[in-house]
């Protein structure tokens, strides 16, 4: 199976981009491709802007990715209690594509902040949007306080309840 992983972030040091990677890396026999939204840097999505030039090349090949993958793994980094601007312009420019986005791939959606609010305005925007755009969510899970959550040396969550979700999750995903 061909996992795409990403973070809904542009940072470098992104914590969800880590929590991506820890779950994706949970799945069996999956091959990981974990992707970089700096990768897919373009111009602020406007009609205008589509009618001048069309849709960008980055649009594609992040369209492309998400065609090639069997499942998708999305942590989302919240912003003011919403998508981040990176993520929001991509997903913006690659559903001039196809309002499809994600083609129907099984998902698990992901969301953490440093704080205790775990990024679940986000997650749940996403959750409860994902039908519209072709995600078949098979599960949610949001870490709250990342930093006490999840060890940074060993790279693995250290909270026994969120294990048991990661696991839940992850066990017989898009069988």
């Amino acid at each position: 199976m061909k996992v795409l992983a990403f973070a809904a972030s542009s940072s470098r040091q992104s914590i969800n981009k880590q929590l991506a990677m820890h779950v994706a890396s949970k799945l069996e026999n999956a091959e990981v491709e974990l992707l970089d939204l700096n990768d897919y840097e373009m111009p602020i999505y406007s009609s205008d802007r589509e009618n001048e030039s069309g849709i960008p090349e980055q649009a594609q090949r992040f369209f492309a990715k998400i065609t090639e993958a069997d499942a998708v793994v999305i942590s989302f980094a919240e912003h003011n209690g919403t998508y981040t601007a990176a993520y929001k312009n991509i997903f913006d420019w690659a559903s001039r594509i196809n309002m499809k986005v994600y083609q129907d791939k099984p998902a698990i959606l992901l969301a953490t902040s440093p704080g205790p609010g775990g990024a679940k305005s986000v997650l749940s925007a996403a959750t409860s949007s994902a039908p519209y755009f072709a995600l078949d969510v098979k599960a949610s899970i949001s870490v709250p306080s990342f930093y006490d959550n999840f060890d940074m040396q060993t790279e693995q969550i250290s909270h026994p309840e969120i294990i048991d979700q990661i696991h839940t999750a992850t066990s017989g995903f898009a069988s």
